[in-house]
């Protein structure tokens, strides 16, 4: 039994399903449930009983949850004490992030961060690719996190995927194998839905930078997920980063870009965040779960 059983144990009592708990501690449904499942089998006795809809706690099982919740709160106070014995506490980071990443990779990281570092506030401004570089240029943001980021910026690597093509299931293309993918010439000349995703870097600029230009866009949205929307009512053909695909691919084409484009980001510091220990802290602490992330989905 470990720490990640004792909020998922909490976290299941107060929302009262078990999916709502694993999203709200960020893992999988069937890993809350293996997890819960071993938790009652180390306690030799229930602490929920499974309904159709919902999840109830069982008598004992609430005292079990109680004790939790306590030991869970003087965790809490204990890294608030770090905290404060660091220097940090009641310091704030302004992050700086476009949407993609704030709706897929940061959420993990940021709540890990909070609970071990409960002193420490993160605030999160939204902006596209440019002026999350503009803020950190200017100072007006702490850290930021920066699409392709070069080398010399000393970047914290967030995550990585690549530029997909998305069809409708019926178009011709659509029959073409995965392995051979698909080129940006062959999509050029299709009816385009541009999705943007607050950024600079969308299926435009692919197009540009290769040299190429989209000579029928249809129509230009910000959301990835409207897009592929778009696409499977056969409205036109679309480029969107693999990680921003939807779970449901009903009706929908996904083909790889021949050759592979990839997209990294990367977290980097503003010039005027180095000396900042409240800063340091946060992409150390970041950078280790990012970094874990990886390993485990590898």
């Amino acid at each position: 039994m470990n720490l990640a059983h004792w909020r998922l144990l909490v976290a299941v009592a107060d929302e009262g399903t078990i999916s709502r708990a694993a999203e709200h501690v960020g893992i999988s449904q069937s890993g809350a449930s293996q997890a819960i499942g071993q938790l009652e089998a180390a306690l030799g006795f229930p602490i929920f009983v499974r309904e159709r809809r919902q999840v109830d706690v069982t008598a004992l099982g609430a005292q079990v949850v109680e004790h939790a919740r306590t030991m869970l709160g003087g965790l809490q106070a204990i890294r608030a004490l770090a905290d404060d014995n660091q220097g940090v506490s009641g310091a704030r980071i302004r992050l700086a992030t476009f949407p993609s990443i704030i709706s897929t990779v940061l959420p993990a990281l940021l709540r890990d961060f909070q609970r071990r570092h409960p002193g420490i506030e993160v605030v999160v401004v939204e902006g596209t690719d440019e002026e999350v570089e503009q803020w950190l240029d200017a100072g007006a943001v702490d850290v930021g996190v920066v699409m392709n980021p070069a080398p010399a910026r000393s970047p914290l690597a967030l995550g990585s995927d690549v530029w997909v093509a998305v069809l409708a299931q019926t178009h011709p293309l659509g029959r073409r194998s995965t392995e051979r993918g698909i080129a940006l010439d062959e999509l050029a000349a299709e009816p385009f839905i541009l999705a943007t995703g607050g950024c600079t870097v969308n299926g435009q600029r692919l197009m540009e930078d290769a040299g190429l230009q989209l000579s029928d866009v249809r129509i230009t949205v910000r959301d990835w997920a409207s897009a592929c929307v778009l696409v499977r009512e056969g409205l036109g053909v679309s480029l969107v980063p693999e990680s921003t695909l939807p779970s449901d691919r009903q009706g929908l084409r996904v083909l790889p870009v021949a050759p592979v484009i990839r997209r990294v980001f990367g977290l980097v510091r503003s010039p005027a965040a180095h000396a900042s220990r409240a800063t340091q802290v946060f992409m150390q602490v970041v950078g280790a779960g990012a970094a874990a992330s990886a390993s485990g989905s590898a």
